[in-house]
């Protein structure tokens, strides 16, 4: 589907309460003349659950960049890697994002790193005090973003990691890769215990919390994987799709006001230049994520079935939104 323009929509619903409620009465009139054009695909999703490590959106896309797409297992920095026009030399990579976990009683909590309010020169810093630690363990750390770098190792290889997404203001304990079905994950699991005694009373964060900063003391790693040495055709070829962040943005801060906003803006702009484009013959393809599935359509000749049910259901996409 090189030629095909793809808009692929992550946190299109949610079975939250909050999403459920947004919902109601929400008018999508382009979201709903395109469906009505529109042809199914065969399902995406191969988990059906929210407790894969990896979201619909990130398996879809996977797919059609035609990287591998096992759950946990999504080479994305490996991939960007090969992006940035780096030689992948046979090594795996891993983001790794610096933040802070808030433990209490019942609950250890990842906040948002964005909040940390971490710049270049503070990420940097703090880059150049663990890696020292995580070279013992064959890791390579490379600063990339204030709160992503790029790890490298033999670690990575084979260990399922979550996405930061699904983690995000979120119990961690749900989402650590299992210690005891894999050896690289007991490695990983030491690193959080040393890197949590490490900076708990580092001069690092002494400086932070004097200037009211919030303490960094721990990490996240994700996106983990190796490339295959010979991509397919369809990675080498492929064009990412339009994917708007703009509900993922809100959803994952429970701002369900601001989602269904971003909603109103998604349908009159994106979806409805894509619904001119399917009018006009051109070769579309839509998909919708949730935080289980994922749903395809595309433009294919309509049987006289679904053309009259797409007539007598113009709100198709409530008669979806469970299914994601």
């Amino acid at each position: 589907m090189s030629d095909t323009t793809h808009l692929l929509i992550p946190y299109a619903a949610s079975a939250s309460e909050g999403c459920q409620q947004a919902l109601q009465d929400l008018a999508l009139p382009h979201l709903d003349r395109l469906l009505a054009r529109l042809s199914p695909l065969p399902a995406l999703s191969d988990n059906g659950e929210d407790t894969s490590f990896s979201t619909p959106h990130e398996r879809a896309l996977a797919r059609d960049l035609g990287l591998p797409a096992q759950d946990g297992r999504i080479p994305w920095a490996a991939w960007y890697r090969h992006q940035q026009g780096l030689a992948a030399d046979g090594q795996a990579w891993a983001f790794f994002t610096p933040c802070q976990w808030q433990v209490t009683t019942d609950h250890v909590t990842l906040r948002d790193p964005e909040t940390l309010g971490l710049d270049e020169a503070a990420s940097r810093a703090l880059l150049a005090i663990v890696s020292p630690w995580f070279a013992e363990d064959g890791i390579t750390l490379h600063y990339d973003q204030p709160t992503r770098w790029l790890a490298g190792g033999a670690l990575f290889a084979q260990l399922a990691t979550a996405s930061l997404e699904r983690v995000l203001l979120r119990d961690v304990r749900a989402w650590m890769p299992d210690a005891r079905a894999e050896p690289a994950a007991r490695t990983l699991h030491r690193l959080h215990s040393e890197m949590q005694m490490l900076l708990y009373t580092h001069a690092f964060n002494d400086e932070r919390t004097a200037h009211g900063l919030p303490v960094v003391n721990s990490f996240w790693v994700h996106g983990a994987g190796l490339l295959p040495e010979a991509l397919p055709p369809a990675a080498s070829k492929a064009v990412t799709p339009t994917h708007p962040t703009t509900l993922r943005d809100a959803a994952l801060r429970d701002d369900w006001r601001a989602w269904r906003a971003a909603w109103t803006a998604l349908d009159a702009g994106p979806v409805a230049d894509l619904l001119r484009q399917a009018e006009a013959g051109t070769a579309v393809q839509l998909t919708l994520c949730g935080e289980r599935n994922a749903l395809a359509f595309h433009s294919a000749p309509r049987t006289l079935t679904q053309r009259i049910q797409g007539f007598f259901k113009p709100s198709r996409f409530m008669d979806l939104r469970n299914q994601l």
